[in-house]
Order: structure tokens, then C-alpha cells, then sequence
């Protein structure tokens, strides 16, 4: 069962990440990085968005709250079920029945009755508020070197990385969305 924590505003900056269910590379296997950029876009009315990178199975971003009483998880809750209902589109749209039984199957009985008909996403996201410059160049580096960290090899090196918003910053190459540059707030 889901815990549901409401995040607080009392701070306006906020490093956040949401993954795929049991980590499956559902936005590579739809190729659906250009979902995220379109809720970049939707969020960019209100909110900034300072860094992010999309990898195959999640996303890592900071956002920035320029006005006080947002409510963080309902930004992030409206999204995910954006990007979901098109994940699942395109799916269906390949045909890709395995994977959508195994995401109708992953659905507890409540989300059953709530009408939802596929997990998608992990229930809850974790948000870290963003207190100090020095924690959010911190965040940004996590963000941008995440394609070659660890297991990850997706491209030579972190700038050239395509869905990611170190080209931006590195080299003030805009690839796919251009994001806020934080001491530009």
C-alpha cells in the first residue's frame, strides 16, 4: 500500500524523482521522452524548470515555485497521469500486449475500483527541498552525470547525452527543451 506524504512549500526549489513500475524502461521502449518535454512545456506556464534529465525508466528534475500555496504533489500526480495515458497509447498503438498485461495485472484491487487500468508509474515520487546553492549544484551534477553513472552507459560522455539539460549548462546547447538557468531566478 502506498504511503502519501504532502510535501510542504515552505521551500520553493525542489529535486524530485519519479520512476516507471518495477523500473521497466517504459519511456525508451515507447519512446516517449517528447511526453516529458510536452509536461515541461504545460509546467513552464507556472513553474520553473532548472534541470532535468529523462533516463529510459525515470526522471530526475528540479523545479522552482515562484509563488507560495502550490501543492507539489498534485503538479506531480497530474503529470505522471499525463505521461501515462500517452505511454499507454502508444502502446496500444504498438500493440505491445505483454507489456500492457503485465501493467493491468500490477493493479491492486482499490486501484481497480478507482477505474485505473494500468500502473505505469511507482505510486509515490521523492521530492528533496532545495535549501542552499551548494545542495542544488549538487543535485544538478547528480542529474546530469545519472546517463553515465553506475550501470548506465547512454552515450560518451554526460554533456552529449541527448535528453538531459547538461548540454544547456555545459555548453548552452538547448536540445529538446530549454530549461531556467538557476541564477537566472
Amino acid at each position: 500500500m502506498a504511503v502519501k506524504y504532502k510535501h510542504s512549500n515552505v521551500y520553493s526549489m525542489y529535486f524530485c524523482i519519479f520512476t516507471c513500475y518495477k523500473w521497466m524502461h517504459l519511456f525508451e521502449m515507447t519512446n516517449s521522452y517528447d511526453i516529458v518535454y510536452s509536461w515541461f512545456d504545460v509546467l513552464k506556464q507556472e513553474i520553473d524548470v532548472i534541470g532535468y534529465v529523462i533516463m529510459p525508466n525515470h526522471v530526475h528534475y528540479i523545479l522552482y515555485f515562484s509563488g507560495a500555496g502550490f501543492n507539489l504533489n498534485k503538479v506531480l500526480s497530474n503529470g505522471k497521469r499525463f505521461m501515462a495515458y500517452e505511454i499507454i497509447n502508444r502502446m496500444e498503438h504498438a500493440k505491445d500486449i505483454h507489456t500492457l498485461n503485465i501493467l493491468q495485472d500490477a493493479l491492486t484491487e482499490r486501484e481497480r475500483k478507482k477505474k485505473q487500468l494500468h500502473k505505469v508509474f511507482k505510486d509515490s515520487f521523492d521530492a528533496k527541498a532545495i535549501f542552499s546553492e551548494k545542495f542544488l549544484i549538487q543535485k544538478l551534477n547528480y542529474i546530469h552525470h545519472n546517463p553515465v553513472s553506475g550501470k548506465w552507459r547512454l552515450a560518451k560522455d554526460f554533456v552529449s547525452y541527448e535528453h538531459s539539460s547538461a548540454s544547456f549548462y555545459e555548453e548552452g546547447i538547448i536540445r529538446h527543451f530549454k530549461p531556467t538557468r538557476f541564477n537566472d531566478l
